[in-house]
């Protein structure tokens, strides 16, 4: 790693990429080395896992990575650019500022943000309002929610069932949950633990299991309750995170378990007695310590 940041050139061009997604042609016009130079460089670095790559279309754009802030490399990277107040650094960013904007002139803002659409913000384009726009097209029948908290899901979904079920084992959580579905008549909460639910068997159409799964030693249990409160053919989906080996996230939010991975969860959901129609990794935090999440949808046989 000390060889690696040794070079001047490698230098500028990561200060470059903390700031800026850039291409080859933008990085050699704004550094002005050469083109293969650059490429080199660039190889370089992205073997060390400080540079990543995003293609769109016919465009390789270039970044650093979480990894040149952190850890050993982030710690020398951290002194080495402290050090870096010479006057190509200040040309370096003007440079860079201009071939931003000229990029820009040429863009609508969608085309800017190719490639990463989903980290970028627009008014109006969040994720609840792409979730709220979709569960408009469900009806969910009748539904529980296992460990429904402060009652965020029976909220969002209420629209789109004809009851909502929503069970938790803390009083508290039950408290707030009345508190902001007061105005939701089709919403009943019940204060139950979610291993032994005092609710008649074959009642749902849909049962949601969110997160529920990280506090319980008995996952095969809540599973197996939350399938017998299914309709035949109803629908268990369940989320969860993926096995991990942070103990210490698992402390400071109270879990009780290191996550499941799809393989485990799917073995569950079939000795639960349902038929799983799909188990994965769905999505993956971009900042350490990259939590995954599982997502399972299974049925009832009818």
């Amino acid at each position: 790693m000390c060889r690696l940041l040794a070079d001047a050139s490698r230098l500028r061009l990561l200060l470059l990429l903390e700031a800026h997604e850039l291409t080859v042609a933008e990085l050699t016009q704004v550094t002005r080395l050469a083109q293969s130079r650059v490429s080199t460089h660039l190889a370089r670095l992205q073997r060390a896992a400080l540079v990543r790559q995003r293609r769109a279309g016919s465009a390789a754009f270039y970044s650093a990575t979480d990894a040149a802030r952190e850890g050993v490399a982030g710690s020398l990277w951290e002194l080495l650019r402290s050090q870096l107040t010479d006057a190509q650094a200040r040309v370096d960013r003007e440079r860079a500022a201009e071939v931003i904007r000229e990029r820009r002139r040429a863009q609508t803002w969608a085309e800017s943000v190719a490639g990463r659409m989903e980290r970028q913000y627009s008014p109006g384009r969040t994720w609840e309002a792409t979730a709220r726009a979709l569960i408009g097209l469900q009806n969910l029948g009748d539904v529980l929610d296992i460990a429904c908290g402060d009652g965020v899901l029976a909220e969002l979904i209420a629209g789109q069932a004809r009851s909502i079920t929503g069970v938790d084992i803390s009083p508290a959580l039950i408290a707030a949950a009345r508190t902001r579905l007061k105005d939701e008549p089709r919403v009943t909460l019940v204060e139950a633990d979610m291993h032994a639910l005092p609710l008649d068997a074959g009642r749902f159409d849909h049962v949601f299991l969110m997160h529920a799964l990280a506090y319980t030693r008995r996952p095969l249990d809540a599973l197996k309750e939350a399938a017998r409160m299914l309709k035949p053919g109803g629908r268990l989906v369940v989320a969860a995170l993926n096995a991990h080996a942070h103990k210490a996230t698992m402390q400071a939010y109270d879990h009780v378990n290191l996550g499941i991975a799809p393989a485990a969860l799917r073995k569950l959901l079939e000795q639960a007695g349902t038929e799983v129609e799909s188990c994965r990794v769905t999505s993956r935090e971009e900042k350490p310590p990259y939590f995954e999440v599982v997502t399972a949808l299974a049925r009832k046989p009818r």
